[in-house]
């Protein structure tokens, strides 16, 4: 599935990149696309959207 949201707190690439990592901890297999300026991120998944909002909370950004 295709989950899209997004991540008010990303501010660049690193933020992209950590992101990028607390999906795929959560799937290995994830396809990550982000967008750093509009703070868009499409995660194709096989992961739970709370899953994925857990992880991403664990590096210290939240999911709008």
């Amino acid at each position: 599935m295709t989950l899209q949201f997004k991540v008010p707190s990303m501010k660049c690439e690193g933020c992209a990149d950590a992101v990028t990592e607390a999906i795929q901890s959560v799937d290995a297999g994830a396809k990550v696309e982000i967008d750093v300026d509009s703070k868009a991120v499409s995660a194709e998944t096989s992961a739970t959207v709370d899953a994925v909002r857990e992880a991403i909370a664990a590096k210290g950004h939240t999911m709008a």
